[in-house]
């Protein structure tokens, strides 16, 4: 339970440094997330799901 806590603090970290570092390129990457297919997007966040699912198994057996 400690690393998911460590995990989610690591993503809130990254995720505020880059909306801190890059306001206007964070607001263009959203509105282009828009023309993006609700299908794509499910694919992509699956897949995305799965590799880190399999990294953190290899890294924790």
């Amino acid at each position: 339970m400690k690393e998911l806590i460590i995990a989610f603090g690591l993503f809130l970290f990254i995720e505020g440094i880059l909306y801190a570092i890059f306001p206007s390129k964070m607001k263009s990457m959203l509105k282009k997330l828009e023309l993006v297919n609700d299908s794509q997007l499910r694919t992509g966040g699956l897949i995305f799901a799965i590799i880190g699912f399999v990294i953190i198994y290899y890294i924790k057996s």
